[in-house]
């Protein structure tokens, strides 16, 4: 197999250690292979404490992995916005209404997919928590420097699914022991919380290596400096954010006056953004000529992929379960794999890309399925009664029971180029899913130059270029529009709105909830279960 060396050794030692466990806090030693063999070499200790941990970057049951499943961050951080919706088409896709709280924001304290999402990124911490521990416990026994680089390692992952914790849930617990009591550990206000990872992120980030993560080989799908410079800009970006230990009170704290120090020199938030950018552009990523290119079958040769799900049908567990989530089920069967008929662009998304108008955005094409639907072969589509198959993206809306285009409304998922070979439904694929491009660290540049009083346009439109786009000036609105078009179906909309201060308003056939003007729904509630067991946590503003 292609990708033999590194992750298939990750998913074969996890396999005989079953690390995963039902809740964050409850390892079962009994599951574990004695720990005179796990550590007994240093590559045993590699694989036992940090190899080990790239098996939860992606999964295969809902809720697990960063993305590539469903109902757990990829879903918190696309289906609440104006992307996109998983509408209910009669009597599919109600499932007890979860997917319509998802897009009007009536999620609440009791909702187990939450509560999922939250106990897979304690788990993971947790389980970092034990390795760094184990490692520290190892200096005596091997060589110092090399367990140095192991820890950083594991401090930088770990510190990245905090930075999800703290996008999503903000006031949050940190802890880096893995054997604390639940009911001991104290409660971090947003900014601690934002301190930490900046803390852990640039205090791991020299000893990292600087290949790159998404190519194939030593560092294929591993924490690198790339990676770590990528999270680090994402952090200066959404400073003002962060730092905020009060999203309610009408007022919001500016970039300039957070500052971040980068190689002995004091940088506000935008200028730091636009270093850590730089850091990655001197590292040599560049847009690939093709924009498809990045999304393609073995797409490991990608120049502008920097942090990536590995994808391996036959030798990894982990899925892409996107394209089988919204294709119509005659489309999918004449793609090759089955599917559920359900995602679709929402009218915000068609707004934006400009479709129906004479100005469509070429990058239109490349990410949704419109219109009358061809197989590989250039045939027409058709449905069980012989028609042919035609979605309809202006008919969409959250509830299509009973209409006319229940079945077909909806722009559908493409982004990714169709594995001829996939398996289980077309959910096994050797596309690698990608987690971050160049292409959004321009964008990011691009931003924080423009909020930092300088001009964005060249930064925006080489990616503008590159699709074929029309120039444009950088704007804050056009950058925002930017994102979209260039990031549909990435997983970033969620958090740009917050940025962009639009994710508690009104938008396509999602009214503004009662007291949302708050701005209490761009920080999600943490579970009522997980409250009870901890005395110490209490409940974010508004729910």
């Amino acid at each position: 197999m292609k990708r033999f060396s590194f992750y298939s050794i990750v998913y074969l030692i996890c396999g005989i250690i079953c690390l995963a466990c039902s809740d964050f806090l409850d390892e079962k030693p009994k599951d574990q292979i004695p720990e005179d063999e796990a550590y007994k070499t240093l590559q045993s200790l590699y694989l036992n404490t940090v190899a080990s941990m790239y098996s939860h970057v992606g999964g295969y049951e809902n809720s697990q992995g960063l993305q590539g499943t469903t109902r757990g961050i990829y879903d918190f951080n696309t289906l609440t916005t104006d992307e996109a919706m998983i509408p209910t088409r009669g009597g599919d896709w109600y499932d007890g209404g979860f997917w319509q709280r998802l897009y009007l924001h009536t999620w609440g304290v009791q909702d187990q997919s939450l509560r999922a999402t939250w106990e897979y990124l304690y788990k993971v911490i947790i389980l970092s928590n034990k390795s760094i521990e184990t490692l520290q416990a190892s200096k005596d026994k091997f060589d110092k420097i090399q367990i140095d680089k192991y820890i950083a390692e594991v401090r930088a992952f770990r510190a990245i699914y905090y930075y999800y914790l703290l996008d999503m849930f903000a006031r949050v617990p940190v802890t880096t022991s893995s054997s604390i009591p639940i009911n001991e550990i104290e409660q971090s206000n947003r900014k601690e919380v934002f301190d930490f990872i900046v803390k852990e992120l640039q205090e791991s980030v020299s000893l990292l290596s600087k290949e790159r993560s998404n190519q194939f080989g030593e560092y294929y799908g591993r924490i690198t400096q790339p990676v770590v410079y990528f999270v680090l800009a994402k952090m200066a970006l959404n400073a003002e954010v962060f730092t905020d230990n009060d999203w309610t009170d009408g007022s919001r704290r500016d970039g300039n006056p957070v500052y971040f120090s980068i190689d002995g020199v004091q940088y506000n938030a935008w200028q730091a953004t636009i270093v850590f950018c730089d850091k990655i552009k001197d590292m040599g990523y560049r847009l690939s000529p093709d924009y498809e290119d990045n999304f393609i079958v073995f797409n490991e040769s990608s120049v502008e992929n920097i942090f990536i799900i590995p994808m391996d049908k036959r030798s990894y567990t982990n899925q892409m379960q996107y394209l089988f989530r919204s294709l119509h089920y005659n489309h999918s069967k004449a793609l090759g794999f089955g599917s559920e008929n359900g995602t679709s662009a929402t009218l915000d998304a068609l707004r934006i890309f400009g479709y129906g108008t004479d100005n469509v955005d070429p990058r239109f094409e490349k990410n949704y399925h419109a219109g009358i639907i061809y197989d590989l072969n250039g045939n027409q589509v058709k449905d069980d009664m012989g028609n042919v198959l035609e979605y309809f993206p202006s008919e969409i809306k959250l509830d299509l029971s009973g209409s006319l285009y229940e079945k077909m409304a909806g722009a559908r998922m493409k982004k990714y180029a169709i594995d001829k070979t996939n398996i289980k439904d077309g959910k096994l694929i050797d596309n690698d899913i990608v987690l971050y491009r160049y292409a959004d660290v321009l964008l990011m540049k691009s931003e924080a130059k423009v909020r930092n009083g300088e001009s964005g346009d060249a930064e925006l439109n080489e990616v503008r270029a590159r699709a074929g786009a029309a120039y444009r000036t950088a704007t804050l609105d056009n950058i925002f529009d930017e994102r979209l078009l260039e990031l549909a179906w990435e997983g970033w909309r969620r958090q740009d709105m917050i940025r962009f201060g639009k994710y508690h308003e009104a938008y396509s056939q999602r009214p503004q909830l009662h007291g949302e003007a708050s701005g209490y729904t761009t920080v999600f509630p943490i579970p009522q279960s997980i409250l009870d067991l901890n005395p110490n946590l209490t409940q974010n503003m508004g729910y």
